[in-house]
């Protein structure tokens, strides 16, 4: 056979043929090679033949007197081991990243998600040290209007904000749903009053708190027949300002419930007065890949 350039390149066509080579050589011939590769000995002979076309070198004899490696062919079978031993310590390593995640994990939460009772995130954050015990994970508790830009601008990978108008350059993905309940506190003119007598003038005319983060219309709505005279960027700041016994406010039912228990705060007329906002994970379209970001999003999703 008459020699050629050098190779230029490897295909994955190239690949195929070394490993039909492969097992011709250790099967002892082509006729003991069907078995093993399951095609008929003339589609073997057919690949063979495109590999020394390929390469450019005479591989083996065959014919009466058995098969044989030429000296080419001997030469060509060591490195085609190499070859295909580094691809599968290759393969075998890279699917090791998947098991042994390495790296860190930026998130940023709207405050007071703890207390949720489904715990998505907490199980997720578990399952996520179970699989990449060596990840770093860093929690910031921020407004939701700084979880987003953080988002956007690099600083976290991830973020769990009141699902509200999407910002552009963001994806959301709804997560669960909480409900918010109008309460007072010990102290406040209406904390013993009875549901049944106070009328709605009075209870919109009480002072109230106000989110300054962003919300859906129907929330909105909800604010706006109030008498908001004070504002919170976050539920804990409206939680103080509650507690103080002089603003009523909205907070989450889960949030409130161990004051509630205390005696501390009571919910004013809960079954007309309260709302029903998503939670949102929310990431940067276009994200570089990112094995760690990947599988707490799958934990995410799976988690219940």
């Amino acid at each position: 056979m008459s020699r050629r350039e050098t190779l230029a390149q490897v295909s994955d066509f190239d690949i195929r043929l070394l490993r039909v080579f492969r097992s011709v050589v250790e099967s002892g011939g082509f006729s003991a090679a069907e078995n093993v590769l399951g095609i008929g000995r003339s589609a073997i002979s057919q690949q063979m033949s495109d590999l020394e076309q390929r390469l450019g070198l005479r591989l083996c004899q065959r014919g009466r007197a058995g098969f044989s490696l030429t000296e080419e062919g001997r030469e060509v079978y060591q490195s085609s081991l190499r070859l295909l031993g580094a691809m599968e310590t290759f393969r075998t390593e890279v699917n090791g990243l998947h098991q042994h995640l390495r790296g860190e994990l930026n998130i940023g939460l709207t405050d007071n998600l703890v207390t949720v009772p489904h715990m998505r995130i907490t199980h997720a954050l578990a399952q996520l040290k179970d699989r990449g015990p060596d990840v770093r994970i860093q929690i910031r508790m921020i407004a939701p209007n700084q979880v987003e830009q953080g988002v956007l601008d690099g600083s976290l990978n991830i973020g769990v904000v009141p699902q509200a108008s999407p910002l552009p350059g963001l994806e959301y993905q709804t997560l669960y749903s909480e409900r918010s309940l109008l309460y007072c506190a010990v102290g406040h003119p209406l904390f013993y009053a009875d549901d049944t007598y106070i009328e709605e003038a009075r209870l919109d005319s009480q002072d109230a708190i106000a989110p300054t983060f962003r919300l859906p219309a129907d929330v909105q709505a909800s604010y706006q027949r109030l008498n908001c005279t004070a504002s919170a960027s976050d539920r804990e700041g409206m939680a103080f300002l509650i507690l103080t016994g002089r603003y009523i406010g909205y907070l989450p039912d889960h949030y409130a419930q161990s004051w509630v228990q205390q005696g501390r705060l009571r919910a004013l007329k809960p079954s007309q007065r309260f709302h029903d906002l998503n939670l949102a994970w929310v990431t940067r379209k276009g994200r570089r890949p990112n094995l760690v970001l990947e599988s707490f999003i799958e934990s995410l999703s799976q988690a219940r």
